[in-house]
């Protein structure tokens, strides 16, 4: 069972900023910006390269919560930086697909 896994059966403890059937989304324990959340889909996809056409749908809803989330924190107006890890050299840490929703601070490009 992944860290995400437990968290979404409250086997550990997180601090929730959205739920619904699909989703939850919960801020990071180890923040990179002021702003720093995670969306996990309750259905485990272990990587973004694993996900499958009939998740498409799934995919689309882990970005409209993202960007909600953005929005409810006043980010939409400055900016805010969405990021999925894949892999080892992508900086995956979890093996359980979770979009990162940063904001609050200026972000460089191309990234670390």
């Amino acid at each position: 069972m992944t860290l995400f896994e437990k968290i979404i059966a409250r086997e550990i403890p997180a601090d929730i900023l959205h739920e619904d059937d699909l989703c939850l989304a919960i801020r990071d324990i180890e923040p990179q910006a002021p702003f720093h959340a995670l969306v996990i889909p309750k259905t485990l996809i272990p990587r973004l390269g694993e996900a499958t056409p009939e998740q498409a749908a799934l995919l689309g809803h882990l970005l409209v919560i993202a960007a909600e989330l953005a929005r409810k924190e006043g980010l939409d107006a400055s900016g805010f930086r969405v990021a999925i890890n894949h892999g080892v050299h992508g900086g995956e840490s979890v093996p359980h697909l979770h979009v990162h929703v940063l904001g609050g601070r200026q972000f460089t490009w191309p990234p670390g």
